[in-house]
């Protein structure tokens, strides 16, 4: 439910109607602009007369929210959220490149193509510490190591950077020393770990689709993230699961277009995930560029044919720099900067 005020509605109107609201269990969060005053009414209101509520002194106007998703709906915030990640602007016609290995593996490869990447003008690093593996038996990253060696290819290359949260129990520590926070899609229905990171941390969440996820389920899963009080979400299409096996996954590149029409939140696609396959990812990066995606999640590694983890699916440094060339001559021609 939204409620217009009227302009010359009184500090005492809202604290009225805030009480109203709190007193049937919702909240009230502020959406106004400088033009127009504007209050988001979050929590159960199918129970709400919407005469009644337009009959409270200084408001204008009730209008209800059809999309189950309140506060990641456009009806809400109808203009595009951007997010800042130390000075790094996410959304907002940016094109955001992040990029880095499946997984930290040492103190050399990380830094190596920390600074690979950042040459050929990746905005952010990424890099696995804790990896969620399908086999027990495969790689499961350097966990608390490899977030240091992380934290030092920061300093030698100044480049934000951005890993995966599994469990609550390391939120203080992500919070601490992690500048974007991604929940990969194996978790984007962990309810309690979504609401952990709601609560207890400001840091920008990364929240990739999940694998058989509708784009209502993944919108919903962001929700239980901003309902907890962070509202810095990203969303990122990583590919879903269908029939097909030639490739990982399916990039359901349909997906940017969809969330453009329903969410203010970013966007990003990671090719890598959705092909499984190096030679489909400078291909797949320029279609999410084209398809107004605000920007793409690549695995880049110096050596994949040795990678522990997600080799056949990285670009090498000279290939990603290339793709970076192809993309700034993109950019312009879809009204987007990087």
């Amino acid at each position: 439910m939204i409620i217009r005020m009227n302009p010359k509605s009184s500090k005492d109107d809202f604290d009225n109607l805030k009480k109203y609201f709190e007193n049937k269990g919702c909240k009230v969060k502020d959406i106004s602009s400088d033009s127009v005053k504007l209050y988001g009414i979050i929590g159960d209101t199918s129970k709400l007369d919407p005469d009644q509520v337009e009959s409270l002194s200084g408001v204008s106007e009730v209008t209800r929210i059809t999309a189950p998703y309140k506060l990641a709906s456009l009806q809400v915030h109808p203009e595009p959220t951007v997010i800042d990640v130390n000075g790094v602007k996410i959304g907002g016609g940016t094109f955001t490149v992040i990029a880095g290995p499946c997984s930290v593996e040492n103190h050399d490869q990380i830094v190596s193509v920390a600074k690979d990447v950042k040459e050929a003008g990746a905005k952010i690093l990424r890099g696995g510490a804790f990896k969620p593996r399908t086999s027990p038996y495969s790689f499961q990253g350097l966990e608390a190591e490899g977030l240091d060696l992380l934290e030092e290819a920061r300093e030698e290359t100044k480049l934000p950077i951005i890993t995966e949260l599994m469990s609550e129990d390391m939120i203080e520590r992500f919070e601490r020393d992690v500048d974007i926070i991604q929940i990969g899609a194996r978790n984007m229905q962990n309810f309690h770990l979504l609401k952990e990171v709601g609560k207890r941390t400001t840091k920008p969440i990364l929240l990739k689709r999940g694998a058989s996820a509708t784009i209502e389920e993944w919108l919903m899963a962001a929700e239980y993230i901003m309902a907890s009080g962070n509202q810095n979400v990203i969303l990122c299409e990583r590919g879903i699961r269908t029939f097909e096996k030639y490739t990982r996954n399916t990039l359901d590149i349909s997906a940017v277009l969809a969330v453009k029409q329903l969410s203010h939140l970013p966007v990003f696609i990671d090719p890598s995930h959705a092909a499984g396959r190096w030679d489909m990812v400078e291909d797949l990066s320029k279609a999410a560029l084209a398809v107004g995606a605000d920007g793409i999640i690549i695995e880049v590694h110096n050596d994949p044919a040795n990678a522990l983890c997600d080799g056949p699916q990285s670009l090498k440094p000279e290939k990603f720099k290339h793709l970076m060339e192809d993309l700034r001559k993109i950019a312009p021609i879809v009204g987007k900067k990087m």
